[in-house]
């Protein structure tokens, strides 16, 4: 039998914040759950980044996923937005921290390359492919849920799985032992 886990996937918001689960059986990707936070209805911050974090801490300990991929806050003008979706994503990943998940943080850009092969993809056309990689009809109009399930692929993409990936080595030494043909000018 294949060993298994789950990936969390998390597209950060104060207003809203979505969230997505896979689990990855060998090189085969299976949608667990997705959704979004509704967090619009608190009527203050701190509540809000309260709510990010028990319902995080929630959902993890319902799925008990090993990692969770974060998409990072993008460069808007605005800059009390810019911090309060820093805040709602540092919120995101305390609560992973503390319940023990590996955490990676992704760009936007990152992400949609990752999944559709151009960076400069819309959302919907990450959702489509996402609905193609999975062999899934993601029955969601809500593309915050498909930005985080965007996040959990590119995580697994990232990591050696359906792209690829790339193998991480602890040294030169363990480098040039796999690519012995390998010559570097200085």
């Amino acid at each position: 039998m294949k060993e298994s886990y789950k990936i969390l996937g998390v597209d950060p918001g104060t207003n809203q914040l979505g969230y997505a689960l896979i689990e990855v059986r060998g090189k085969q990707l299976k949608l667990i759950t997705l959704g979004i936070l509704r967090l619009k209805s608190y009527e203050d911050h701190q509540t809000k980044l309260k709510e990010i974090f028990l319902q995080l801490q929630e959902i993890i300990e319902t799925y008990l996923p090993r990692q969770m991929a974060v998409e990072a806050p993008f460069y808007g003008k605005n800059v009390q937005s810019m911090l309060k979706l820093g805040r709602a994503q540092g919120v995101a990943m305390a609560a992973a921290m503390t319940m023990g998940l590996e955490i990676a943080e992704y760009a936007p850009k990152k992400i949609k390359q990752s999944v559709t092969g151009n960076g400069n993809a819309s959302k919907e056309q990450v959702a489509a492919m996402l609905n193609s990689i999975l062999k899934v009809k993601i029955d969601t109009p809500n593309l915050d849920a498909t930005d985080a399930l965007g996040a959990a692929v590119c995580h697994y993409n990232q990591t050696g799985g359906i792209m690829g990936g790339q193998k991480k080595y602890s040294g030169w030494d363990s480098f040039l032992k796999d690519n012995p043909g390998k010559k570097f000018k200085l």
